[in-house]
């Protein structure tokens, strides 16, 4: 980080212009309400639909596909086919894209570094949370990302050496818009409706006996007596417990505590808000989902990233002179993967035809690899019809 901070100011000129600035969600400390202290991840509602996104696009396989003269070769380099599989020493590819997609759902920004060698090669993926994000331009027209860490420090980087994640893509040049504008007011009212379920609990215990004495006492003979008469008629372990006998000394009477309770449908309702926001519904969080429900909600929120994943990654781990030989990021995404046992046997016909190979049809059905898997078949009354005429 220090010799990419060098760099920059090398580069950069003495006049230096702030583009723009962002402000991420997940470490939002100004924000004190009581209900909602600005930390969407804390949320249980937010955070079940962040985790489904998260897992089904961390299972996605990113692979190096070079097609040039001499043919289609995937992972044809030794050091991409390393960086796609360990980013860094810390994480996995796996992981490293349900952090990426986490920060993404949350900021509708996410962020990674690209760690390169002398020769501009990448050797690291590194995924960068910070507070705030500032775009920076030199005098010569360059942008660059200043970040503002967790622990106050700021960093600096070349635009070109972060992979840039962003949805909502609206407002601004660079981000994406933040989530924070239309999330905080249904944010507050899951707040005050967990927070009314819970006074609600705490009151219904704490004061159900109104003791109006008929003669005046002084403040120690009120405590005592109150004290007498909850030990002998509200404790448990009291005899008489469930029954109270006064006499004309002082009038006992039963006050029912009052609170908010919201109701079912108000609590469903806001929650179905919250999903909808998300692209997303209760079956698909609690995994009770059929195989055109699955189909549909990968189509809608699932693929759409993993293009941007491919096309980002493309972009920024090869310069335009190795994509033109071909060079570039897939990652590979099967909505097959959740389909139903029936349907998966039907893929049998896609192998005979020559489209999927014994071996990816056998991954999908959550089975090894076996030798010569990977050799397309084809069958014979399938082949081209001039060859079938010449063989005739």
């Amino acid at each position: 980080m220090l010799k990419l901070r060098n760099l920059f100011q090398k580069n950069m000129s003495e006049k230096v212009v702030s583009v723009s600035s962002y402000k991420l969600l997940t470490d939002d400390t100004t924000n004190n309400f009581f209900v909602w202290n600005g930390n969407l991840y804390e949320s249980d509602v937010i955070r079940s639909v962040i985790r489904v996104k998260a897992k089904a696009i961390s299972k996605s396989v990113a692979k190096h596909i070079r097609n040039d003269k001499t043919g289609l070769k995937v992972n044809p380099e030794p050091y991409m086919k390393f960086l796609l599989e360990e980013p860094n020493s810390l994480m996995s590819m796996q992981q490293l894209l349900e952090k990426a997609v986490t920060q993404l759902e949350l900021n509708n920004n996410s962020f990674i570094l690209i760690v390169r060698d002398d020769f501009g090669y990448p050797t690291q993926l590194i995924p960068i949370t910070a507070n705030s994000v500032d775009a920076l331009r030199n005098g010569n027209g360059e942008l660059f990302l200043r970040f503002t860490l967790k622990n106050g420090k700021r960093v600096i980087f070349a635009y070109s050496d972060i992979i840039h994640l962003r949805q909502d893509f609206n407002s601004n040049e660079i981000f994406g818009d933040s989530n924070f504008e239309a999330l905080k007011d249904l944010m507050d009212v899951v707040g005050t409706i967990d927070q009314g379920i819970i006074k609600a609990i705490k009151n219904s215990n704490v004061v159900q006996w109104l003791l109006k004495y008929n003669a005046n006492l002084n403040p120690d003979d009120l405590k005592k007596n109150t004290q007498e008469f909850v030990n002998s008629f509200l404790n448990m372990d009291s005899e008489s417990v469930g029954a109270a006998a006064t006499d004309n000394k002082f009038d006992a009477q039963r006050v029912e505590p009052k609170s908010f309770v919201p109701n079912a449908e108000q609590m469903e309702k806001t929650t179905q808000r919250i999903y909808s926001y998300f692209n997303i519904n209760e079956k698909i969080i609690q995994s009770s989902y059929s195989e055109n429900e699955w189909i549909a909600f990968y189509e809608s929120a699932i693929e759409p990233i993993i293009v941007q994943l491919s096309n980002e990654f493309t972009r920024k781990l090869f310069t335009r002179k190795e994509r033109s030989f071909g060079n570039k990021i897939v990652f590979e995404g099967s909505n097959l993967a959740f389909a139903s046992m029936s349907t998966k046997l039907q893929l049998v016909q896609m192998v005979d035809r020559g489209i999927m190979s014994p071996n990816e049809v056998r991954e999908i059905l959550n089975m090894h690899p076996v030798e010569h898997g990977d050799e397309y078949l084809l069958r014979l009354d399938t082949a081209k019809q001039s060859e079938r005429t010449n063989e005739q």
